[in-house]
């Protein structure tokens, strides 16, 4: 007979078990959290209704706030929630799906990071064939790779 176990959540020791201070450790990260959020929402809509901010470069950084808004929407609103909780728990399933998203994410960043590099790479070092290699299409094949 083999021993099995199941485990259907997980317990969050916390901060700390004081009250006050995981208030003030709520209000921290929520002010923190909508900076993150507001931040890069400004930029998404900033590159979007301009322009002049129409090169690969304004394209590639809207897609990386959106997905950093992502990111950073994976955690931090079950952290808030459980702050202010009394029983500190996630399901086996909710943490799962955590770390998927977090890892999608953080890859897709990645990803994002070395077509930017890229982008630049081509205006240092072809900066006469920059228009034609770093065409719209390309722009938008390269973000769906990403």
């Amino acid at each position: 007979m083999a021993n099995t176990y199941n485990v259907t959540e997980f317990i969050f020791l916390g901060l700390s078990h004081s009250q006050e201070v995981q208030r003030v450790c709520f209000v921290i990260f929520l002010l923190l959290y909508m900076a993150i959020v507001l931040g890069n929402f400004l930029i998404v809509l900033t590159v979007m209704s301009s322009r002049s901010l129409g090169s690969p470069m304004y394209f590639f950084l809207s897609y990386m706030s959106f997905v950093e808004i992502c990111y950073s929407s994976t955690t931090v609103p079950k952290l808030l929630s459980d702050l202010l909780a009394e029983r500190k728990t996630i399901s086996w399933w909710g943490c799962m799906t955590q770390l998927f998203f977090m890892h999608f994410f953080g890859g897709t960043e990645k990803s994002l990071l070395m077509v930017m590099a890229y982008d630049r790479y081509v205006v240092i070092c072809k900066p006469l064939n920059y228009i034609t290699i770093m065409n719209q299409q390309v722009c938008m094949v390269l973000v769906g790779m990403a």
